[in-house]
């Protein structure tokens, strides 16, 4: 892999840990996410001006980016919910782990992706890391948490294929970004508008704005930083490097106060070690 696509990808995973991280340190990380996923559109929107050529040369394209904004909406809304009850690197193990877990099968049945016995080891050791995890003694509202990043991990694997198959459609990166924030948007805005009202959804704004700019600048850049490298390097040596995102946010949770114990290290160790079996060039 080339050194500039190497930086991207490593830059592109800390960055997304961080943004994540970020959004753990607010208040009220649902309607926290309403103003950061508007920062985004307004920034993946910037990111289209250069735009050369169709956005989506076919309607299949189109189709794809609406489905992926569907679940990147229920996908968002997971996520700030289960940093709101459980613990940053716990969640993010979870969530991550499980979607690559969850993603492998549906790559190989549907998108061609081969199965050698690499693939299958870094599966069962993949799984083994969420099955180390999952021993991780939870306690009060953070078993909550754990089921929001279950479901964060089903979003994951979904959204995941979606942009892969827009992506095979000629859908251009920028937009296929765009797109599915603007569908995602009106999702959490409801979700938090009726659980909360609009003065939940404002609060955060008004409390820590910069906080909330940083955040959705950051969760920007770390897709975008992806698409860039993709162009650059083969797909699976980008996607097991994007992974080490785990390692970040376990090091981010440590200096937020969090003191992982050897379980949950454990556990996130082997789930980096399968992912990088999963990835490894065939």
């Amino acid at each position: 892999m080339e050194p500039v696509a190497l930086t991207l990808v490593l830059l592109s995973a800390f960055l997304h840990a961080l943004w994540n991280a970020l959004l753990k340190r607010q208040e009220d990380p649902e309607s926290a996410m309403v103003s950061v996923v508007s920062v985004a559109v307004v920034l993946g929107g910037l990111w289209t001006l250069g735009l050369e050529g169709e956005a989506f040369p076919s309607r299949t394209g189109w189709l794809w980016a609406l489905t992926a904004g569907f679940f990147e909406g229920i996908y968002l809304f997971s996520l700030a919910r289960s940093l709101r009850y459980a613990p940053l690197g716990l969640a993010y193990t979870v969530a991550r782990g499980g979607a690559l877990l969850l993603v492998w099968p549906v790559s190989v049945l549907t998108l061609g992706e081969a199965v050698t016995p690499l693939t299958v080891m870094g599966a069962v050791v993949l799984g083994a890391g969420l099955v180390v995890t999952g021993l991780v003694r939870i306690e009060g509202s953070a078993t909550r948490g754990i089921g929001w990043a279950a479901v964060s991990a089903v979003c994951i694997a979904c959204y995941h294929v979606a942009y892969k198959q827009a992506l095979g459609v000629g859908a251009q990166p920028a937009p296929l970004f765009v797109v599915p924030m603007i569908v995602a948007l009106p999702i959490l805005l409801l979700t938090r508008v009726r659980g909360g009202g609009v003065d939940a959804v404002l609060r955060p704004v008004r409390q820590r704005p910069v906080l909330l700019l940083a955040t959705g600048a950051f969760c920007t850049l770390s897709f975008g930083m992806l698409l860039t490298a993709l162009a650059h390097a083969g797909a699976g040596a980008v996607l097991t490097l994007r992974n080490t995102s785990i390692a970040f946010a376990l090091g981010l949770a440590v200096l937020q106060g969090e003191r992982p114990g050897r379980k949950q290290i454990s556990g996130a160790v082997l789930v980096i070690a399968g992912a990088v079996l999963l990835g490894w060039p065939s």
